[in-house]
């Protein structure tokens, strides 16, 4: 009987947990999907790498909310409960109020382990996944970037100018400046163009036109009745650098473990190819997994709710108050790596600090239901 009202109570907070975090995700990549509109707009992908790309985003958005959704879970379930008196169900059919919150601390380590494995190997994957398909797609909507009697900086050293655009890709009065490196710069006036698209690579067709090259103090001018000014040797402002959300957790450890003793230096770096700071690479890996572990802390905390105030004045606002208190420790959790770089006091404290609040709270939890060791 007891295994079957247990089952409920899991069932009844995977469910609510999955509803709400599907919704809250959804509403987050929404709001996400519309400020990378600039992917189309400014920097010429296509609308199929857009979606990709922003799809790839929904596991790191999952991940962020996991603690959020789990906890806002875990207290309406059990307030739903409790207010309707199915809670004494429990207590009716034997169960101790330490067993109770020893199965939602079990009940925890489910999503203790959901978010490590985001953290540790999808998210990175996803993330460098998306990027790549930004750094490797061509610009599918570069015609539409071009404008009227105004300068685009559609592609990295590449400005263009144009006096009248039609709709078949014909210009008229173009201005190009290409900027071949720090010291040389090529220069283009043409009367007319057209632009042209041969195997997926877009190009200029100019006719009647100049080509000037500034090289430092000399100068190197080159009249043209038409030439093909090609566009694929030019990358799109994508960037092109991975960032260390983007890396994989492997390398990550890696790093640290190469340069543990120097760990918080301020500019030291890790390689050439996934040059990042060591101290970031430090509270990278802290973020992906030691963050989770207070998950369990925050479940603890939500449990509270089936131990009740014995003033009736108190009962009326402990659920507020236990409400904002859990907000309040995810936050303050989530942030607990900006301490690693202190004291080594600091430090150690930093990373045994969930399983020391989960120790403290739960002999509290303890106290507070007298224990019996055979409740456990």
């Amino acid at each position: 009987m007891n295994k079957l009202i247990f089952r409920k109570l899991s069932t009844d907070i995977l469910l609510f947990f999955l509803l709400s975090s599907v919704v809250i995700t959804v509403i987050v990549w929404v709001i996400q999907a519309v400020n990378l509109l600039d992917v189309i707009s400014e920097d010429g992908h296509g609308i199929k790498i857009y979606f990709l790309y922003t799809i790839l985003n929904i596991p790191k958005i999952f991940s962020k909310l996991i603690v959020f959704t789990f906890f806002i879970s875990l207290f309406y379930i059990l307030n739903k409960y409790e207010e309707n008196n199915e809670i004494l169900v429990f207590w009716t059919n034997g169960i101790k109020k330490i067993s109770f919150i020893n199965f939602i601390g079990k009940l925890s380590l489910f999503f203790v382990i959901m978010q490590l494995a985001l953290n540790t190997y999808i998210v990175p994957f996803s993330q460098n996944l998306g990027q790549s398909y930004l750094k490797n797609s061509s610009l599918e909507l570069f015609p539409k970037l071009i404008q009227e009697k105004k300068f685009s900086n559609v592609m990295k050293n590449l400005t263009i100018f144009v006096e009248e655009y039609k709709k078949n890709g014909d210009i008229k009065g173009i201005y190009i400046k290409e900027i071949i490196n720090k010291r040389e710069t090529k220069i283009i006036v043409a009367k007319s163009g057209k632009i042209i698209n041969v195997d997926g690579k877009y190009g200029l067709n100019l006719f009647n036109g100049d080509i000037t090259n500034l090289n430092e103090n000399k100068l190197y001018n080159i009249n043209f009745e038409e030439t093909i000014y090609d566009m694929s040797k030019f990358s799109s402002k994508t960037r092109k650098i991975k960032k260390i959300a983007e890396t994989e957790t492997l390398i990550l450890l890696q790093c640290i473990e190469k340069f543990f003793e120097n760990r918080k230096d301020k500019k030291l770096r890790c390689s050439s190819e996934n040059s990042f700071l060591v101290k970031d690479i430090y509270a990278e890996i802290f973020k992906r997994t030691i963050n989770p572990i207070y998950i369990i802390f925050i479940s603890l905390i939500g449990s509270l709710l089936v131990i009740r105030p014995k003033q009736n004045f108190l009962n009326n606002y402990s659920k507020f108050i236990l409400f904002i208190f859990g907000f309040a420790l995810i936050l303050l959790c989530q942030l607990s790596y900006k301490y690693l770089d202190h004291s080594l006091y600091v430090e150690i404290i930093s990373l045994l600090s969930p399983i020391l609040l989960i120790l403290l709270f739960y002999l509290y939890l303890l106290f507070k239901t007298k224990f019996r060791l055979r409740y456990l």
